[in-house]
């Protein structure tokens, strides 16, 4: 999985957030566990991720080894041509 992603719009959570706990061999249960709710609070989460606090959603990306790195538009630079960045 590439290292950077851009986020523009909250429909794009859901699947990052799935490929995050999978790359971190995590099941909901696991996340739901450390995350304080249950499986079934946590699929929802999962597939409705917009709709997420940015408290929770800050601890869950603790708990998926993620970070958030806010910055405007263009103030990151560009990786090589041969990066597998994804824009999403």
């Amino acid at each position: 999985m590439s290292s950077q992603f851009t986020v523009r719009t909250a429909d794009h959570l859901p699947t990052l957030l799935q490929a995050f706990r999978k790359e971190a061999r995590l099941t909901q249960s696991e996340v739901a566990l450390r995350l304080g709710v249950t499986q079934q609070t946590y699929s929802a989460l999962e597939r409705n991720a917009g709709t997420v606090g940015a408290a929770r959603l800050l601890k869950l990306l603790h708990i998926l080894g993620v970070e958030l790195i806010l910055c405007k538009p263009g103030s990151i630079q560009a990786p090589p041509a041969d990066s597998d960045q994804a824009s999403w």
